[in-house]
């Protein structure tokens, strides 16, 4: 009969104790936090294209999304001894006031953008001469971003930078 009681005291408790395991592990797995620089892609994404020739950065910009269209800016930097210029042969390519370049229509899936180009030029804005002296090099590092294409409530088309689809850097153009 001790025994009995005794199992039956156990077997209690243990019920007791294991009652709010199944709440706290759903708030452990609900309000985890996580920290750090990773980029998580969700099926959705762009990817840069770049060519260099002549002192010029040929860039396009894909939608590999498989379903959803998107808008698209971008931007180059350089190291002060260049200067960098934006052309825009397709006519679709804005000067936006923060240092962008803003994509004017929207880049529907498995399509690209038409060709921004960079044109690099000397600090003084003069054109660099082909003979560059061995040893020098340069690097234009181009980001970008994309957002999914928003609809108001007329149905219009509108872009909203403060949801970032993806975005990507890109380093290239080194010269050798």
């Amino acid at each position: 009969m001790k025994k009995r009681s005794y199992f039956l005291a156990v077997l209690v408790l243990a019920v007791i104790l294991t009652a709010g395991v199944g709440k706290a592990w759903a708030y452990f797995t609900t309000y985890a936090e996580a920290a750090g620089g990773y980029t998580i892609q969700l099926g959705d994404r762009t990817e840069i294209r770049e060519e260099y020739e002549e002192w010029v950065k040929h860039v396009s910009i894909a939608n590999d999304a498989e379903s959803q269209p998107v808008y698209i800016r971008a931007k180059a930097f350089s190291g002060t001894a260049y200067r960098l210029q934006y052309l825009d042969d397709s006519g679709r390519w804005t000067a936006g006031e923060d240092g962008y370049y803003y994509y004017s229509d929207m880049v529907k899936a498995g399509e690209s953008t038409g060709e921004l180009l960079i044109k690099i030029s000397s600090a003084d804005g003069m054109d660099i001469p082909g003979g560059e002296k061995d040893g020098d090099s340069f690097h234009v590092a181009v980001i970008y971003e994309s957002t999914p294409v928003r609809y108001d409530t007329e149905g219009n088309p509108y872009a909203d930078w403060k949801s970032v689809l993806d975005s990507g850097k890109v380093e290239g153009g080194a010269q050798e």
